[in-house]
């Protein structure tokens, strides 16, 4: 019997300097979820023009259902302007108010993420209060919610995270964002390995990863620790490859893989995307083996 997972938030461009790409980290995770064997659905919102046609076209070309992504006759498509530093390292310009900020509930939405193995969102996508609403309201439906952490200043408050992270069974960050929550949350240890600790014990979770870019990640599992170290790769843009990182982690651990192959076989696809132009290039698995041996 296969999975189910629901994504809900962003979907956008990212319009780079001398060209643009769809994204928004909720849609990355689903379309490499979908690739992944898991049957993934997408919950957002895109304005009644044409970049917001091209996106849905984009998403069903991929497999991924768009019944459940709303229309908006008022506000705009999402558009992220993207700068890259001369490392690859990408910072971000967000618009605000577009059409996935005002995400309405609906019955519908309820019973699709009642059914999921897995709902996964992220905190961007509560920067409004209409999309707020209903992502807190749906994840109190969540058989299992998976928490991504994507601090994108102003876009949040500590309240709107400490929120999140209280009813989400797993949690994830990046090695800069666990030591910001902890410094809001007046919380500071001396080793990566506490602070993780620190944050399960003040969220009551027992499952975390934080990221930690060319260095790997740390799985944080039922009170055992699992580490990659980094799998080397020429950077072209590191736009999504936490998302398909976060994404290949979840697909892993739904199937009970070890947790050792799973946070190895998730560093490798995010090192893949990285070493690729773009947040959802193919990948194939021979390209993941390549990477592992």
């Amino acid at each position: 019997m296969g999975f189910n997972a629901v994504c809900f938030g962003e979907v956008l461009w990212d319009v780079f300097p001398t060209h643009k790409k769809i994204g928004g980290a909720p849609l990355n995770v689903a379309l490499r979820l979908q690739s992944l064997g898991i049957n993934t659905k997408i919950i957002s919102k895109v304005g009644e023009d044409s970049n917001g046609t091209r996106l849905v076209n984009y998403i069903q070309e991929n497999d991924v259902s768009t019944d459940y992504i709303q229309r908006d006759a008022t506000h705009e498509t999402g558009k992220v302007t993207v700068l890259l530093d001369q490392d690859g390292s990408a910072t971000y310009e967000i618009n605000h108010p577009v059409a996935w900020d005002k995400i309405e509930m609906t019955p519908a939405l309820q019973g699709l993420v009642s059914t999921a193995d897995v709902f996964v969102f992220g905190s961007l996508s509560c920067r409004d209060s209409v999309s707020r609403t209903t992502l807190y309201e749906l994840v109190k439906h969540s058989k299992f919610s998976v928490f991504d952490v994507n601090l994108r200043a102003p876009n949040y408050t500590n309240k709107v995270l400490l929120d999140l992270m209280n009813v989400s069974n797993f949690i994830k960050f990046n090695d800069e964002e666990i030591i910001e929550l902890l410094e809001f949350n007046k919380l500071k240890c001396n080793s990566l390995e506490d602070n993780i600790k620190a944050i399960a014990k003040l969220t009551n979770t027992n499952q975390i990863c934080v990221t930690r870019g060319p260095d790997g990640a740390v799985l944080y599992l039922n009170s055992t620790f699992y580490y990659n170290n980094g799998i080397s790769v020429k950077v072209i843009d590191t736009v999504g490859s936490g998302d398909s990182f976060l994404a290949a982690l979840i697909s892993k651990l739904l199937n009970k893989e070890d947790p050792q192959i799973a946070i190895d076989y998730a560093c490798a696809i995010g090192s893949l995307v990285a070493g690729r132009e773009g947040a959802n290039p193919m990948i194939s698995e021979e390209d993941i083996t390549n990477m592992l041996f």
